[in-house]
């Protein structure tokens, strides 16, 4: 059974906190108790079940080998998700968005192959034989290459699903998903269409207590289904 945090460190963290009535999505009316000052808020007895029914897919994904990019490039998460993206072994975008990565996605293998000769090529210093100017040509590619596909590096195939902090300021991201028949969690605040994951969380999307709250909870679940993987795992005799 998945670890939730509870419904009081959910309230800590402002989860609750939807966006201004005036800023809403109708689909996402079942989620919200209320609202106050103007301001819609979530019920967190709701997220708390969809955040369980979406950490126990993510949970079997792991079991079974299977990999998750997690997106999210707004300020607030960007730093957070990365961190907790590298910690797991998982997949990520922190910066834009680079679009066709799902669905043009032969294109990428290629940028990958490239950024990954690149570096070696200047860790072993072959690219030192090069001019100053030259090799800042080859500094400045290595560089925008790092912020297209640098969480992507060991991604061989199209992932199995993703998690998407944010659907509106992902929306390329979750239309390449759907596109290509790949499931979506993601973290629905109260301006969004829930019905564009297939593993809705509702909650707030900016609050920076709450992204700590929610990653750390997916970080520490999925390392446990890691563990359990380990355990199951009987030694060649």
């Amino acid at each position: 059974m998945s670890k939730l945090p509870k419904l009081e460190d959910m309230l800590e963290a402002g989860m609750h906190f939807g966006h201004s009535v005036s800023k809403w999505h109708p689909k996402m009316k079942k989620y919200i108790f209320g609202d106050r000052n103007d301001i819609y808020i979530i019920d967190l007895a709701k997220s708390q079940k969809c955040l369980e029914e979406a950490l126990s897919f993510m949970e079997n994904l792991v079991k079974e080998s299977k990999t998750i990019l997690f997106v999210g490039t707004k300020n607030q998460v960007k730093k957070t998700l990365k961190e907790m993206s590298i910690e797991i072994g998982m997949p990520y975008v922190s910066e834009k968005w680079p679009g066709g990565l799902l669905t043009n996605f032969t294109v990428f293998k290629k940028m990958i192959k490239r950024f990954k000769d690149l570096n070696e090529e200047k860790s072993l210093g072959r690219l030192d034989k090069y001019t100053k100017k030259e090799r800042s040509v080859f500094d400045k590619e290595i560089q925008k290459l790092e912020n297209r596909v640098g969480g992507v590096v060991d991604l061989h195939k199209l992932p199995d699903a993703l998690f998407i902090w944010d659907l509106k300021k992902e929306r390329t991201a979750v239309a390449e998903a759907i596109s290509k028949n790949i499931p979506v969690i993601a973290l629905c605040d109260t301006n969004v269409n829930p019905e564009l994951a297939n593993y809705p969380i509702p909650g707030n999307d900016d609050a920076s207590k709450t992204v700590k709250l929610i990653l750390d909870c997916i970080k520490e679940n999925i390392l446990e289904a890691k563990k359990e993987i380990k355990a199951t795992v009987q030694p060649i005799k």
